[in-house]
């Protein structure tokens, strides 16, 4: 008799989520070709097998960039049951907030089909300035000085209290500061864009922009808002106002249009970079169909490829959590861009202590940025400039001309859910929300099982029921 192979390559073993009951589950990880996938088995619900990734050696080389974790000043709970249910942040969790959110309301004045935060133009509640000002102060506690808070909603330049609350968020040692929006207020109100240069440097726009074309932006926010976004990248233009442009992806929907996007950013001298973000299943997301809607972070590098800016090779995963991020860096010149993140060495990159690179130890990089930029400084002493705008990537002794406004870059940003949930990522998880009972809680963890009206808050409750 002779033995038969298995059909796939076992590669290991987690813990992920049953996709019917969001209760843990073991799964294998296994590889079919190229592909990659979780395969469940829940005792009430069987065997559900999920893709997380199409490129098996990109996945592969993920564990490769892994580098030390840098750890809070201080948790803010303790670790009784494991994780997921002792968020947070738990001794055990193993990233600081590099990423902190505050949401400062519900109020919406849009109700997207899809919205993680379930936000609508139904609700009208705002938290306190004092409230948002004790959430600043945790984070603070927790950090020290935060590298990157992000104010949010809900919309949160509906807030009555938002310039007070960006002024609060100013008095604290908070390096970057970043306000997620939907840009219509920046788009439709006179001013609104000056007043928040007030703010600058070290503050950025998140602007929502998912899409160039009306079906795309009718499915994924239920108004045809194009106008409204090259009205808002106008005004931020204008008042010189460093600019993400964010992109929620949806399969099927605006996966064509990544490339048209990356291009696209290259003509706003504002933009400093596009972030894509797979859609989480998680709050409102009407119609989802996981079998056609979800689309991969190894996919959506290989689009951003196609743009012709950055090779594949410039894309590489973000050190600190990188099953979730994938990072391509570069210093631009107008529409010009030089990629950078492929001409340090990987061992560099991904040193636990803090590193300072001269241009001197790699010529490649520094002729590269001379040519592109044409410089006038020939080097200056030794500066944070590099390290601030390249997250992740060692000090730099850079030359006094380069400043923010030379960057460019592109992050895919892939959260969990019920279908690529893995306990170990969640444990690396540098995306944090702050709230008000001064818990610190992952991204993934947050809209899966804690956030309000969270389908998996009944699975939390059991977690920590007496045995």
């Amino acid at each position: 008799m002779t033995r038969k192979s298995a059909p796939y390559l076992f590669l290991g073993q987690t813990t992920s989520l049953c996709e019917t009951c969001l209760n843990l589950v073991p799964a294998k990880i296994i590889a079919e070709g190229s592909d990659v996938f979780y395969q469940k088995r829940c005792r009430e619900h069987g065997v559900q097998k999920t893709l997380i990734s199409d490129d098996l050696t990109y996945w592969k080389s993920q564990q490769d960039w892994l580098k030390p974790g840098d750890r809070p000043l201080s948790p803010q709970t303790r670790t009784d049951h494991g994780c997921p249910f002792d968020c947070g942040l738990c001794p055990d969790h193993e990233q600081h907030s590099c990423l902190a959110i505050l949401e400062i309301n519900e109020a919406c004045n849009l109700t997207c089909p899809v919205c993680f935060a379930d936000s609508s133009v139904k609700r009208e509640t705002h938290r306190s300035l004092e409230e948002v000002e004790r959430m600043l102060d945790t984070l603070v506690a927790s950090e020290g000085e935060p590298d990157l808070v992000q104010i949010s909603g809900g919309e949160p330049t509906l807030h009555p209290q938002f310039f007070e609350i960006l002024a609060a968020a100013r008095r604290r040692p908070i390096r970057h500061l970043m306000i997620n929006t939907n840009g219509l207020r920046i788009a439709r109100e006179a001013g609104f864009a000056e007043r928040l240069r007030a703010f600058t440097p070290r503050f950025e726009v998140y602007l929502q922009f998912d899409s160039l074309k009306r079906d795309a932006l009718m499915a994924l926010r239920g108004a045809d808002l194009s106008q409204v976004r090259i009205q808002a990248l106008e005004a931020l233009e204008r008042a010189n106002i460093s600019t993400t442009l964010v992109v929620t992806l949806k399969k099927g929907v605006n996966d064509a249009e990544i490339a048209d996007i990356v291009r696209f950013a290259l003509k706003w001298r504002c933009v400093r970079g596009v972030t894509f973000q797979p859609i989480q299943d998680a709050g409102r997301n009407e119609g989802f169909d996981p079998n056609k809607d979800r689309i991969v972070l190894t996919e959506i590098r290989r689009r951003i490829a196609e743009a012709g800016v950055f090779a594949l090779n410039d894309l590489i995963p973000l050190p600190c959590n990188p099953d979730q991020i994938c990072i391509g860096y570069g210093l631009r010149n107008g529409e010009t861009v030089q990629p950078i993140t492929a001409l340090l060495p990987r061992d560099l990159i991904v040193a636990a202590a803090p590193n300072t690179v001269t241009f001197e130890a790699f010529p490649q990089l520094r002729t590269a940025v001379f040519n592109l930029l044409s410089l006038s400084t020939a080097q200056a002493d030794t500066s944070e400039k590099l390290a601030e705008v390249l997250c992740c990537l060692p000090q730099a002794a850079v030359p006094d001309d380069l400043a923010y406004e030379h960057t460019f870059r592109v992050v895919i940003s892939q959260f969990l859910d019920r279908y690529n949930f893995d306990l170990g990522t969640v444990k690396r998880s540098c995306v944090h929300f702050v709230e008000p009972d001064g818990r610190i809680i992952p991204f993934d963890t947050y809209n899966t099982f804690y956030r309000p009206g969270a389908e998996g808050a009944s699975v939390l409750a059991q977690g920590k029921a007496p045995a």
